[in-house]
């Protein structure tokens, strides 16, 4: 089955020369069946970009998706078209009386700031705190997990002494949580920030769950509420040269970056890119639309 976009949006023209099969919205009315509806709250810079990566992860699976694209009101995007910002998004004035059996909070490039120092974190704290009793499961990606471990756990992130870029090897913590199944017990993943949650903290707390990690870039995927909230602190869903264009981006900033790591061969930019996680990207969504939205949300998606 596929996932069910707006008719005119950019990212229908790329998934569907990728083969993913996308339905219109003018096609969907003739289908009886209630489509999931999936809030994505996008705080990325580039957002045409990662809406195109998300709805790309979301693709693979039977059932059919509908989602609402959503951004700050308090922050308007400086690197996103307004035409398209216009056209495509809904501010959360806009969905604060609506239900959710998925909702999906992005990263965002302001890791180096305190949280209560970015200029929607105010609204950001009002759209977390509605998710409790609006959205079936959360899913929060990089900085996203790293605010709402902090909003609804008081988890608190530290500075890296560089910048984790790359890709990691993680090993699976709890196999038989449906999250993971398919997993194997070894997978890479992305990882780009300059902060970090640390496992010592997610231990300590009962509430949640460490499902995932890796030895050289730490915490990866946490859970909470039997899957109601869910943390991926890295970026499973970036694009073969997503890491590429960030390192390329900071060395014309002056920035002086590290290579990223385990993502060229031989850790060397002049070769070629071994892309070694999308497998289970595309698994990790498709567990989580299944067992922690499709399967447990209610029918009716008032009883949210």
């Amino acid at each position: 089955m596929p996932i069910k976009i707006a008719d005119s949006l950019p990212a229908r023209a790329v998934l569907e020369g990728e083969n993913i099969f996308v339905m219109t919205e003018h096609r969907a009315l003739s289908q009886d069946i209630r489509p999931l509806r999936i809030g994505l709250l996008n705080l990325m810079p580039l957002k045409i970009v990662t809406e195109t990566q998300i709805l790309r992860c979301l693709s693979n699976t039977p059932l059919q998706i509908e989602v609402d694209l959503i951004q700050t009101k308090s922050y308007q995007s400086k690197n996103t078209p307004e035409d398209h910002l216009l056209t495509f998004y809904k501010t959360f004035d806009d969905i604060r009386d609506q239900k959710y059996d998925g909702f999906i909070i992005t990263g965002a490039p302001v890791e180096n700031m305190p949280f209560e120092e970015v200029d929607y974190w105010p609204e950001l704290c009002e759209i977390m705190e509605w998710t409790k009793q609006h959205v079936h499961s959360t899913l929060h990606i990089c900085w996203g997990a790293q605010a709402g471990l902090y909003y609804h756990y008081g988890v608190p992130k530290y500075a890296l002494g560089q910048k984790m870029s790359g890709i990691f090897r993680h090993h699976v913590l709890t196999p038989k949580e449906p999250l993971l199944r398919g997993f194997d017990d070894i997978f890479w993943a992305p990882h780009s920030r300059h902060t970090e949650v640390r496992a010592e903290d997610i231990r300590k707390d009962s509430r949640l769950r460490l499902l995932a990690e890796s030895n050289e870039a730490g915490v990866y995927i946490v859970e909470a509420k039997y899957g109601r909230q869910i943390f991926v602190l890295g970026h499973s869903e970036y694009d073969t040269d997503t890491l590429k264009l960030e390192y390329e981006r900071d060395l014309a900033r002056g920035l002086d970056p590290h290579v990223p790591r385990h993502y060229f061969r031989n850790d060397d930019p002049a070769n070629e890119i071994e892309t070694t996680w999308k497998a289970h990207a595309h698994l990790f969504y498709t567990n989580w639309l299944n067992y922690y939205v499709y399967q447990t949300t209610p029918y009716k998606i008032d009883k949210i």
